[in-house]
């Protein structure tokens, strides 16, 4: 049975959609604002996300960008915003699907079904020289052994082994790490995170080999 997060600060509307997605027979988790959603997200594995733009204790775009940071799942966006600059963002932010409220259920489930054949969930493994994510177990291990790692720890990973060999920005970075703790994130925390990092995946954490610094740009997880 395919798995939905609901992330919707409407009570009403939220019961109504867990009814009907229920009775065509998805398993649905509702949450209703962002640390709520992200929390249900970090426990469980889903095959889709429906998030709205607005919530009580956060926004949607910071959700998805969380979400996108660690895993391909599909996000559709359901939104009374659904202007142009509004949609324009959500897929900036690594959206699947915008739509606009209100929604016809039926097109809803179409969407659900198109965003879900695009990414086909697995346990997936993610591998960067010796390192291994697995993502449906949240675990990571080098050559084998695993590795215990923080929960920022494992995220700030999972956003460089899921952008092996692209150069991240300290900016970049530090607005990732924000939107997943929710809590404001320094240019000194964001140092003292990769250097916890690098004592845990590098032989030599002095002179890395996975995570490089990019002198005056900032890091790039090299894959070679």
């Amino acid at each position: 049975m395919p798995k939905i997060l609901l992330i919707e600060d409407d009570k009403q509307l939220a019961k109504n959609l867990t009814r009907f997605l229920t009775d065509e027979g998805y398993a649905v988790t509702h949450a209703e604002g962002q640390r709520d959603g992200l929390a249900a997200f970090s426990a469980s594995r889903f095959d889709c996300v429906l998030l709205d733009l607005s919530l009580a204790d956060g926004n949607g775009f910071a959700v998805c960008s969380a979400i996108r940071a660690e895993s391909d799942t599909p996000v559709i966006f359901l939104t009374a915003s659904a202007d142009e600059a509004c949609t324009v963002a959500g897929f900036e932010v690594g959206a699947d699907d915008y739509i606009g409220k209100p929604f016809r259920t039926r097109e809803l489930i179409a969407r659900i079904k198109n965003a879900m054949r695009k990414h086909p969930q697995s346990a997936a493994q993610i591998t960067c020289q010796e390192l291994c994510i697995d993502t449906a177990k949240g675990t990571v291990a080098k050559n084998g052994t695993e590795l215990f790692l923080s929960a920022l720890e494992y995220r700030l990973l999972l956003i460089f082994l899921t952008n092996k060999n692209q150069l991240l920005s300290r900016d970049r970075l530090i607005d990732e790490l924000w939107s997943i703790s929710g809590e404001f994130v320094s240019d000194n925390t964001l140092n003292v995170y990769i250097k916890r990092l690098r004592e845990k995946i590098e032989d030599d954490p002095q002179n890395p080999r996975i995570l490089k610094t990019v002198r005056g740009l900032g890091y790039k997880a090299v894959d070679a």
